[in-house]
């Protein structure tokens, strides 16, 4: 017997969101699926011990106790709209919650509810086929980054993503490199802050991976400087007596 259309249309749904006894039983799978996936992007992450890190859809809490013990002196955020997931990975971190190192919340990945500049590192496996198409979700993280921080986006590709029925348009976005770099610049990324590459995994899947790199903001004082030796260049480019030109100089070493 064929197995309709809404069948792999609700388990889209699923996985977009996991709801009741169903979504229990999708969030262990992910965490299976997933394995690969958070591997690649977590060590892109590059984690140090004192990191602040956050993972966007955070599941079953996988990766959320892999990160702990990584981030051994830090603090591992999450955020997830699925009740169910927030309960099941509660569970499974709970004595890192109850230690103060795990924090995790129930939420929307454009709403982020913690303070701009306050995370090192984001994870964010297989979540980026729900983002909206305004940029909201990117302009979020980018909010909470510190300058240097990074965030790791790990989507299967859309040649892939195409053969799965239960991963329609109705339910998810498909993603290439192209799009991905194209919602971060949506999202406020300057283009040299994004790097995106293809990755091979097992059964033939092609994935993509994702390194937004936030850039620290230029002192003030190297935007003086700038403009002074600016400044000098092109005074020097006319004729100056010795004591203009050396008090200009001066003026550089204030």
């Amino acid at each position: 017997m064929p197995v309709s259309a809404d069948f792999w249309e609700g388990i889209g749904r699923q996985l977009r969101c996991p709801t009741g006894r169903a979504g229990w039983l999708i969030g262990h799978l992910m965490s299976l699926i997933n394995k690969q996936p958070n591997q690649l992007a977590i060590e892109a992450l590059a984690v140090s011990p004192s990191d602040t890190i956050l993972e966007l859809g955070f599941g079953s809490g996988r990766s959320i106790k892999a990160l702990t013990a990584l981030a051994s002196r830090g603090e591992v955020l999450g955020i997830d709209q699925s009740p169910e997931m927030l309960t099941l990975a509660s569970r499974a971190n709970q004595r890192a919650i109850g230690a103060g190192r795990v924090a995790l919340r129930l939420g929307r990945f454009d709403a982020l509810p913690w303070p701009s500049e306050t995370v090192d590192k984001i994870l964010a496996v297989n979540v980026a086929y729900f983002f909206g198409t305004t940029g909201d979700e990117f302009r979020e993280v980018r909010r909470v980054l510190r300058p240097g921080g990074m965030i790791a986006i790990y989507a299967t590709d859309r040649s892939t993503m195409a053969k799965w029925k239960f991963a329609g348009l109705e339910t998810h976005s498909h993603i290439d490199e192209a799009t991905l770099r194209a919602m971060a610049v949506c999202g406020g990324f300057d283009p040299v802050e994004v790097s995106v590459k293809t990755v091979s995994l097992p059964f033939g899947i092609n994935g993509i991976l994702a390194i937004l790199c936030k850039r620290k903001a230029v002192e003030p004082h190297y935007h003086r400087m700038t403009s002074a030796w600016i400044n000098v260049a092109t005074s020097l480019a006319t004729p100056l007596s010795h004591e203009d030109r050396s008090g200009q100089y001066q003026l550089l070493l204030k």
